[in-house]
């Protein structure tokens, strides 16, 4: 029998296919189980307009069958069936697919959902064997036909015995070696995962004969038998309509898939059609991964064309604010043969991702919503991956996000969203206003946010180390901008208070130049309205805060890289203190001096920034004690 050579440049071609378009070798099982699917389709199709055809839906089935001793691995499907000539066709020219033309061909193409349209799943089966052979007969035709090969070489194709008709694919699996275990892929446990795996959802039966043991009758003893069982459960729980779906199906789906212990927080289902034809089920969980914030932990949901899983994890259909969110998505869209770094740079596959991203947003915002409880539990898991997400990207998904994010504040330190604290605000508030620090209890010992209280001012609680830039990255919420309480220029005051403020300042400026230069640390001395019974405080000047300052002192690689917070030390023009600075200018102008360092330093206390010299402080405290 005269060997016949591939119609394309086969060896390049096959060897590109097999090292670069399918990373797993495990894959080669699905390909062939989603072609036989697909055969099975084209006969049932075939049987609704042609009465020569007599088979019902539950008459179509795939088998496989695994013989060790053989090294064999062989998957038989009842379906269409090829001649000669589409033997020759399909399998001789590598990336020609028979089911793309059925697709394509047939006038009813859009209704007709079969699996393979990229036309090279076939052999990825030369990643495990050595030898594949082909057995084929068309349903209603006399004669089968065996196409043979092993690999680049060629093939042939001869007439052959075979009195059922539809495919019987065999391969021949390869020796093992040192870096592959090629017999693993007849295991029947290894079978079965991949199954479970990759094909559960395949819309017939795929049967095996499996090993399995019983107890003897009126005996201790066990003996094995072999009974033929269905592997896949065929019914993808995503495509039944959301309101034949039980919450406790829906969690068991969960918890079974995902490995959780606890149920979601939220079930999530999308079906699309038009632009991108896709369906999906997304769960958000109650609580963070233990691995979360970690580097270890991978997003993406699970991707599937036609109930046939493409990707356990693509990561192109989440953005990393919304990582946090399980599930899958399928679309019969997606080309089942495609490679991680094509579907890169699938239109289809950003469609899907938009939409997807905007149902997720949607979701949280009902939840928020019409179940405050549980939405706070969710953002005190997740909430700061949001807040990054804002401040990432030079704030591009800022509108996506501003709406879902909470803070604590100073009515009742519960939480409180833009939007709600915006709509509370007094009508003379000019600004949302903030204050930065490492605990709520830390914020309220601040002079700044006392005063902001007494005025009737709503105070946002910013405890993170992200929250400051995400504010920044923000810039305003409804028109009105962020301000942090400890900034110098919060104009607070009315236009005569602000006035006779500048005056003293004017008139006291020698005095406020005097300590400045007496305490080296600051960018300016001044007095203040602002307070109420403290008699100092520190304030900043310019985009970067104190805690801002502190933030970035914990990165990785930041000594001495970073700029420095302009800091200006801010004295309770009310507070009998100073009073007392002006007589010491006037007479002590040493006493003065100390007494600039230890107000400094008890601003550094009640801001949170430590004291860069505390035996100078205490040495300076037991000085003016005794005077």
């Amino acid at each position: 029998m005269k060997k016949k050579q591939f119609k394309t440049e086969s060896k390049k071609l096959l060897d590109m296919m097999i090292n670069s378009i399918y990373t797993h070798k495990e894959i080669f099982l699905r390909e062939l189980i989603s072609n036989a699917s697909d055969a099975l389709d084209k006969l049932y199709f075939r049987s609704l307009t042609d009465s020569s055809v007599v088979l019902s839906r539950s008459d179509y089935s795939i088998n496989l069958v695994a013989d060790k001793e053989a090294g064999t691995l062989t998957v038989i499907d009842n379906g269409c069936g090829m001649t000669a000539d589409e033997l020759e066709s399909n399998l001789g020219t590598i990336a020609k697919s028979g089911s793309f033309e059925f697709k394509r061909d047939n006038e009813q193409g859009e209704d007709v959902d079969v699996i393979g349209q990229f036309g090279v799943g076939f052999y990825s089966a030369f990643m495990v064997a050595d030898k594949i052979t082909v057995r084929s007969k068309v349903y209603g035709e006399p004669t089968a036909y065996v196409w043979e090969s092993e690999g680049a070489d060629g093939y042939t194709i001869a007439e052959c015995d075979k009195e059922t008709f539809g495919t019987e694919i065999t391969l021949y699996i390869k020796d093992d070696t040192d870096e592959e275990k090629y017999s693993d892929f007849l295991d029947e446990y290894r079978i079965r995962g991949l199954i479970k795996k990759y094909s559960d959802y395949i819309r017939y039966p795929i049967k095996m004969a499996v090993t399995k043991s019983r107890k003897k009758e009126e005996s201790d003893e066990y003996e094995s038998y072999v009974e033929v069982e269905t592997l896949n459960s065929m019914v993808p729980l995503w495509k039944r309509p959301a309101s034949e779906v039980t919450e406790e199906e829906y969690r068991a789906f969960y918890t079974e898939k995902f490995f959780d212990y606890q149920a979601p927080a939220k079930v999530i289902t999308q079906r699309s059609e038009g632009t991108a034809t896709f369906t999906a089920l997304m769960f958000i969980p109650s609580h963070a991964p233990f691995n979360y914030y970690t580097k270890d932990y991978e997003k993406g949901l699970e991707l599937y064309s036609s109930g046939v899983m493409i990707m356990e994890k693509c990561s192109d259909l989440l953005p990393d604010y919304f990582s946090f969110v399980k599930g899958l998505v399928d679309s019969s869209d997606l080309s089942l043969n495609i490679s991680r770094e094509m579907l890169q740079h699938d239109r289809q596959l950003k469609v899907i991702a938009k939409a997807i991203e905007k149902k997720i947003k949607s979701e949280l915002e009902k939840m928020m919503e019409a179940d405050r409880e549980r939405y706070e539990k969710l953002f005190d898991a997740f909430g700061i991956q949001l807040k990054y997400g804002l401040y990432t990207d030079y704030g591009m998904h800022k509108d996506v996000l501003k709406d879902l994010l909470l803070f604590k504040s100073s009515s009742g330190k519960k939480y409180v969203s833009l939007k709600e604290y915006v709509d509370a605000m007094k009508e003379e508030q000019k600004a949302i206003y903030y204050a930065a620090g490492e605990s709520v209890e830390r914020i309220e010992l601040l002079p700044q946010v006392e005063s902001m209280k007494s005025r009737g001012f709503e105070v946002l609680y910013l405890t993170d180390d992200v929250d400051e830039f995400a504010l920044k990255m923000l810039g305003s919420y409804s028109e009105k901008e962020f301000k942090n309480v400890t900034a110098e220029d919060l104009s607070l005051e009315n236009d005569e208070e602000r006035a006779a403020l500048e005056d003293e300042n004017k008139k006291n400026e020698d005095m406020l130049t005097f300590m400045k230069e007496a305490i080296e640390n600051v960018s300016g001395v001044r007095f203040t309205t602002s307070l109420t019974k403290h008699p100092v405080c520190l304030s900043s000047e310019g985009e970067l805060s104190v805690e801002m300052e502190k933030v970035l002192k914990k990165m990785p690689g930041s000594d001495g890289q970073l700029p420095k917070a302009q800091i200006t030390l801010e004295i309770n023009l009310s507070h009998p203190i100073a009073d007392k600075l002006k007589s010491l200018y006037k007479s002590d102008k040493d006493t003065l001096a100390k007494y600039s360092k230890l107000l400094y330093s008890q601003g550094c206390l009640i801001g949170g920034v430590g004291v860069e010299n505390p035996a100078e402080l205490c040495e300076l405290i037991s000085e003016l004690m005794v005077k």
